[in-house]
C-alpha cells in the first residue's frame, strides 16, 4: 500500500473516529468485523444522502416506494437463485483453517507485484490482463492462478486450500417451531419484484413504472475490511424499473443526452491501454455501447446524483461489465465506480435484466406475473412460440434443464426462428449458452418453434427490468473521502468539505465571545433557520472564535453566522463560507433565505459575495 494513501485513511479515519461520523459495533465487547455504528453527524450525513436520493430518483421520476420485511422465506430466495448462487470464492489457511475471499488476496498480491519497480514489464502486463479479467474466474481457474502466483495467507505466509463457494446469506428460521427456513435478505429487489402485480395494480395496469425500496441487506461476508466498503449489514436504495422488453427507449433521454462523463467499455477494458473514454450517453447509444436508452438515462441520472451529493467527477467512471460477468440473462450491465484510497470501488450497479426475475418467480410461485399491453388496433401479428417438451429436456439433460430452459424463453425472437430452421432442416441444433459458454444439443423433439400469424387486441408481455442499486454505505465512504482536507499551511486543521445538501449541519451560530449582550440575537437566528428546515447548533463555549470555527470545519459544516458587536448597532451578521473561510456581513433577518438558497444550490457563494459586503477578519 502507497505510504501517503495509509497516512490520508488514518488522518481521516481518525477524524471520523474521533468526531462520532461512525466507530465499530460493540467497541466495548472488543467490536465485530463489518458492523459499525454511526454516530450523531454520521446519521445526519447518511439520512441527508438518502433523503437526497428519494427527491433526484423517487419523487423526480414518479416512482411507487415500497418497504418490506428483511426476513425472506426461503421459497423466494430460491427461485431468484439467491440460494444456489449467491457465492463467493473462499480459501482457508492449511494450518490455521482462517477464512480468506480468494480473489481479493489474488488482487493484492497482482496489485503489489505491479506496482512493484523490479517486476519485468512483460511480466506486470500479463498481471494487469489478469486482474482485469479477476471476477469471471471460476474456482478451477482462480485457484490455478493462486499457485501460479504463489499466494499465501497473508497473516501467516501458510498454503492455502483450493477455492470453494460459500453462501454468503445468513439464514435464520421463521417461528417457534423453527419449520419454514428464511434468510436475511441480501437486497431489497426482490421484495419489488414478488409485489409487481399489486404496483402495477395500483398503477392503473400501465407500463412502464418504477419501484423503488430502501432498506437494510445483510451479507456474511467471509473477510470484511476497508470500513464501510465491506460490511455484514448495510443500506441499500434499489430500484426496478419494469418496462416492456422491445420498447426501451425513454421519453426523458432528451433532458440527458448531452451529458459527457468517463465510460470504461468491454473494449477499452480488454484493449492495451486499458483507459477510459469521455463519451456523451447519446453517442453511447448510437454506437451500441450502452444497451437502450432507459440503461443510458439511468447512468446518466446516477451521474447527477454523485455528483451533486460530493463524488468527484474525475474519480467517478462507469465500467461495463465483461461478457462472463454477467448473469446469462442480463442484456448489459454497468458498474458506478468511485476512485478512493482503495482503488475503484463499485458503489452503483446498473443492469438490464430482462425479464428474468418476473419468470423466474411466476414459474416458482405458480402466479402470472406479466402485463397486458393493450393495442390502438387489432394488429395482424407474426408471433413466434417456443415450446420446450419439459419432460424430454429434464430427462436428457438432468440439472442443465433449468438453464435451458431460461436461454430458450429469453431467446430474441429472430435467434428463436434461427434455432427452429436448424432443428427443422437438420432435426437438431446446437443452442449456446453464451455468459457460460456451454453448448447444448436439441432435437426437433424437444422443442417446438413456429412463426404464427394471429389477430390480437393486445399482447400479455412480462416486462424487462431494469435496475439501478445503491450501495449507501460505499458511497458514504467515498464522499468521506473526496471531502477530506487539510488546511494549506496548517496540517492540524482538518476539513471535511461536505457538499450543503448532505451536510450534518448546515449553519453554526456564534456569538464572538461569551458576553450576555449577543445572547438576544442568538435565538432568532437560530429559530429562523430551523423553520427554513436547516439544521443547526448555536455554540456558546468560551474557546476563540477561530476554534469554533475550526470544530465546525471538522464536522463539514458549510456556513457559520457571527454575532459580533457590530449586530449590536446594526442588526447585521458576518457569514462564513467554510472552504474559502470568506465572510460576507449581511441583516441578520436574511441569512435563514440565503443560506436555504445555498443549500439547495438555488444560489452559488460567489452570487453572496457579489450582494453583501466582505467582512474583514484578522486572517
Amino acid at each position: 500500500m502507497d505510504g501517503g494513501k495509509e497516512t490520508f485513511r488514518a488522518q481521516m479515519t481518525n477524524l471520523l473516529e474521533r468526531r462520532l461520523f461512525y466507530i465499530p459495533s460493540f467497541k466495548i465487547y472488543g467490536g465485530v468485523a463489518g458492523l459499525y455504528d454511526f454516530g450523531p453527524p454520521g446519521c445526519a450525513v447518511k439520512q441527508n444522502l438518502i433523503a437526497y436520493w428519494r427527491q433526484h430518483f423517487v419523487l423526480t421520476e414518479a416512482m411507487l416506494e415500497i418497504e418490506c420485511p428483511s426476513v425472506t422465506p426461503e421459497v423466494v430466495l430460491r427461485a431468484s437463485g439467491h440460494v444456489d448462487k449467491f457465492t463467493d470464492l473462499m480459501v482457508n489457511d492449511v494450518v490455521t483453517g482462517d477464512c480468506h475471499r480468494a480473489d481479493h488476496l489474488l488482487k493484492d498480491v497482482l496489485d503489489r507485484q505491479i506496482h512493484n519497480p523490479l517486476t519485468d514489464p512483460e511480466v506486470a502486463k500479463e498481471m494487469k490482463e489478469v486482474l482485469a479479467r479477476v471476477d469471471e474466474y471460476d474456482d478451477q481457474e482462480l485457484g490455478e492462478l493462486l499457485k501460479k502466483y504463489d499466494v499465501k495467507a497473508p497473516e501467516t505466509g501458510h498454503a492455502l486450500s483450493d477455492p470453494y463457494p460459500f453462501n454468503l446469506m445468513f439464514a435464520t428460521s421463521i417461528g417457534p417451531a423453527g419449520n419454514l427456513k428464511g434468510y436475511l435478505r441480501p437486497e431489497t429487489a426482490q421484495g419489488m419484484f414478488v409485489n409487481f402485480r399489486d404496483l402495477l395494480y395500483f398503477n392503473g395496469g400501465k407500463l412502464p413504472f418504477a419501484a423503488a425500496q430502501i432498506g437494510q441487506a445483510y451479507r456474511n461476508e467471509i473477510a470484511p475490511r476497508a470500513g464501510l466498503l465491506r460490511v455484514r449489514e448495510f443500506t441499500l436504495a434499489e430500484i426496478e424499473h419494469f418496462v416492456i422488453p422491445d420498447r426501451k427507449n425513454h421519453p426523458k433521454f432528451g433532458q440527458v443526452k448531452e451529458l459527457s462523463f468517463q465510460l470504461y467499455p468491454r473494449a477499452e477494458q480488454l484493449g492495451e491501454a486499458k483507459e477510459t473514454v469521455i463519451m456523451s450517453i447519446e453517442e453511447a447509444v448510437r454506437k451500441g455501447i450502452i444497451a437502450n436508452e432507459t440503461l443510458a438515462y439511468f447512468i446518466a441520472r446516477t451521474y447527477l446524483f454523485l455528483t451533486a451529493v460530493g463524488i468527484n467527477p474525475q474519480r467517478l467512471r462507469f465500467r461495463q461489465h465483461l461478457q462472463h460477468e454477467m448473469a446469462h440473462y442480463a442484456c448489459d450491465c454497468w458498474d458506478a465506480e468511485v476512485e478512493c484510497s482503495y482503488g475503484w470501488i463499485e458503489c452503483v450497479g446498473l443492469a438490464d435484466r430482462s425479464a428474468y426475475d418476473l419468470t423466474a418467480h411466476a414459474q416458482k410461485s405458480k402466479v402470472e406475473l406479466s402485463a397486458f399491453e393493450k393495442y390502438d388496433k387489432p394488429r395482424q401479428v407474426e408471433v413466434v412460440t417456443i415450446a420446450p417438451n419439459k419432460p424430454q429436456v429434464g430427462k436428457q439433460f438432468k440439472k442443465d434443464a433449468g438453464i435451458i430452459m431460461e436461454a430458450l424463453a429469453a431467446m430474441e425472437d429472430k435467434d428463436a426462428l434461427a434455432l427452429g430452421e436448424s432443428l427443422k432442416s437438420q432435426g437438431k441444433a446446437t443452442l449456446k449458452i453464451c455468459s457460460t459458454g456451454q453448448e447444448f444439443e436439441l432435437t426437433e423433439s424437444m422443442v417446438s418453434i413456429k412463426l404464427e400469424t394471429k389477430t390480437l387486441q393486445g399482447r400479455n408481455v412480462v416486462p424487462s427490468v431494469i435496475e439501478p442499486s445503491f450501495g449507501i454505505g460505499r458511497i458514504l465512504y467515498c464522499m468521506f473521502e473526496h471531502a477530506f482536507y487539510l488546511r494549506e499551511g496548517d496540517e492540524q486543521r482538518a476539513v471535511l468539505r461536505f457538499s450543503p445538501v448532505v451536510a450534518p449541519i448546515k449553519c453554526t451560530i456564534f456569538p464572538l465571545m461569551q458576553d450576555s449582550k449577543f445572547d438576544a440575537y442568538l435565538d432568532p437566528v437560530c429559530r429562523a433557520l430551523t423553520e427554513a428546515g436547516l439544521s443547526n447548533k448555536v455554540d456558546t463555549t468560551g474557546v476563540s472564535i477561530g476554534k469554533r470555527y475550526a470544530r465546525t470545519d471538522e464536522l463539514g459544516v458549510p456556513f457559520a453566522v457571527t454575532v459580533d458587536y457590530q449586530t449590536l448597532e446594526d442588526g447585521t451578521v458576518t457569514l462564513r463560507e467554510r472552504d474559502t473561510c470568506v465572510q460576507v456581513r449581511m441583516p441578520s433577518l436574511e441569512v435563514a433565505t440565503v443560506v436555504r438558497k445555498l443549500v439547495d444550490a438555488k444560489l452559488v457563494w460567489k452570487d453572496v459575495q457579489a450582494r453583501y459586503p466582505a467582512q474583514m477578519t484578522a486572517n
